[in-house]
């Protein structure tokens, strides 16, 4: 099939296709004779792994290495196991990181008066940040 085929059917934009080409996580497609790529069913189900990896937040090396874990039948279930448990420990501090912001956010929109520009909470709160690692 060609690219725009295998991007429908797999739900990746075939310019993602071709960047993931680049770097390594798809293999290079086969061609036509008129120089065309030309992708298979198996190729279609590793952009459905990639893309699906992709929507629940694995980085692309993180990929690479599930995929690396599915190709060997000899690694135990606990060595994927460990990967996701790492990931949802990762997922889970990026989410308190996005609390807090949320909380610094409403915060500082609560203390906004509605005056001139020269009083505004907000753009005042991004002047005078706390430094790295002091609390907000």
């Amino acid at each position: 099939m060609k690219i725009s085929e295998a991007s429908q059917a797999s739900g990746c934009h075939l310019e993602t296709i071709r960047y993931y080409e680049r770097i390594g996580l798809m293999p290079a497609p086969t061609r036509t004779g008129s120089g065309y790529r030309s992708y298979s069913e198996q190729d279609v189900e590793r952009l459905r792994f990639i893309t699906r990896g992709r929507d629940l937040g694995f980085s692309l090396d993180e990929i690479r290495s599930l995929m690396r874990l599915d190709q060997d039948g000899d690694l135990a279930c606990e060595d994927v196991t460990r990967l996701a448990q790492q990931h949802l420990i990762d997922v889970q501090e990026r989410i308190r990181d996005l609390q807090r912001v949320a909380r610094e956010l409403e915060r500082t929109i609560r203390s906004c008066s509605g005056g001139v520009r020269a009083q505004c909470a907000i753009l005042n709160a991004l002047k005078h940040s706390p430094a790295p690692g002091e609390a907000a």
